[in-house]
C-alpha cells in the first residue's frame, strides 16, 4: 500500500484529478461525527483487505480507506474489480454494528441505498440498484458494485467500487459503464465521496438506532424505492448450481429477494447471481 504526496503522473489526465486527503478529512472526520479516520492511498491491492487488517488490529468503526488505484480489487462471487488510476472511487468502510446477526445482511443493501442517493444527487443521473448490491444505469449497465465481508469480532467491511470516468475502451466487460458514459452532469469524485459517506453515516445511524430493524429505520422502503430488480422477471443462479426463474416481488425482513415462480410459490433468495429479463420495448 503506497501513500505520500501526489506524483506528477497524478495530474497527467486533467479529467482525473487526484483526491485530496487533508480537505476530505477536514470535511468528514469531525468531532462528534461518525467517520473516525480517512486515508487516501495512491495504490493498494485491495482496500477491503487493508480495512480487514486494520479491523484485526483493533481499529474503531468509521475507518475509510480510499485507493486511487487497486491492483487486485474483488467483487462478488470472486470476480475482479479493476479500473485505471483515478477513473473511479474504490473504497472500503469499517463498521462494528451492534445489531442482531440476522440483520447484518442489510448492510450491503444500506450501502447501496447511500450510493444510489449520492450518485443521483451529485451526478444528476437516474441510477438504480440490482439486488443485492450493483448500481446500474440505463440499459442495465453496471457502474458500481458493493462487497460486504465479515472481519474479526463482528466487524463488517463494506467495499464499494464506482466507475466515474472510464471510457468505452477501458470498460472491463460489455455490460459495464461509467457515470461519464451514462451522461452524468458531474463526475467529480470529491463531492461524490462526500455525499456517499454522509448518506452512509445517516442511514447507518438510523439502522443501528432501531436495532437493525429495516422497517422502523425506513431502510427497506428506501431500498425498494431505488431497486430496479423488483417488478422485473429474473433468472437467478443459486449457490450449488440450482436456478430459479420468476418475478422479483419484493425484499423480505432479512434483505432476501422474494421471487414468485410460475406456479405461484414464493422463494426467499439469500444469495445468488441475478439476471434481469430484457424489458419489453415500448408499444
Amino acid at each position: 500500500m503506497s501513500t505520500g504526496a501526489h506524483s506528477d503522473a497524478a495530474y497527467s489526465d486533467l479529467n482525473r484529478p487526484p483526491l485530496h486527503q487533508a480537505a476530505l478529512r477536514r470535511a468528514l472526520v469531525v468531532p462528534g461525527g461518525f467517520w473516525t479516520d480517512l486515508r487516501i492511498v495512491d495504490e493498494t491491492a485491495s482496500t477491503n483487505a487493508d480495512v480487514s487488517t486494520a479491523a484485526h488490529d483493533g481499529a474503531p468503526e468509521g475507518l475509510v480507506i480510499v485507493a486511487e488505484r487497486q491492483s487486485a480489487g474483488r467483487g462478488r462471487l470472486g470476480r475482479q474489480w479493476q479500473s485505471p488510476a483515478r477513473a473511479g472511487l474504490s473504497l472500503s468502510l469499517l463498521l462494528r454494528p451492534r445489531v442482531p446477526p440476522a440483520r447484518l445482511g442489510w448492510l450491503p443493501l444500506l450501502a447501496g441505498v447511500a450510493l444510489a442517493e449520492a450518485v443521483r444527487r451529485v451526478a444528476g443521473i437516474d441510477a438504480y440498484l440490482k439486488w443485492p448490491n450493483d448500481l446500474l444505469l440505463r440499459g442495465d449497465r453496471k457502474t458500481a458494485g458493493i462487497l460486504a465481508e465479515v472481519a474479526d469480532d463482528g466487524a463488517v467491511v463494506i467495499g464499494i467500487g464506482l466507475n466515474t470516468t472510464l471510457r468505452e475502451d477501458e470498460l472491463p466487460r460489455p455490460d459495464a459503464t461509467s457515470l461519464a458514459l451514462g451522461g452524468a452532469a458531474s463526475t467529480d469524485r470529491d463531492p461524490l465521496l462526500r455525499a456517499l459517506l454522509r448518506a452512509t453515516a445517516d442511514w447507518y445511524a438510523r439502522f443501528t438506532e432501531h436495532d437493525g430493524d429495516p422497517d422502523a429505520s425506513g431502510l427497506r422502503e428506501a431500498y425498494v424505492l431505488h431497486c430496479g430488480t423488483i417488478g422485473r422477471r429474473v433468472h437467478v443462479e443459486l449457490p450449488g448450481g440450482e436456478e430459479l426463474e420468476g418475478l422479483a416481488a419484493g425484499v423480505d425482513g432479512d434483505g432476501r429477494l422474494q421471487v414468485t415462480d410460475r406456479l405461484g410459490a414464493v422463494h426467499a433468495v439469500a444469495a445468488g447471481d441475478v439476471v434481469h429479463a430484457r424489458l419489453d420495448p415500448p408499444q
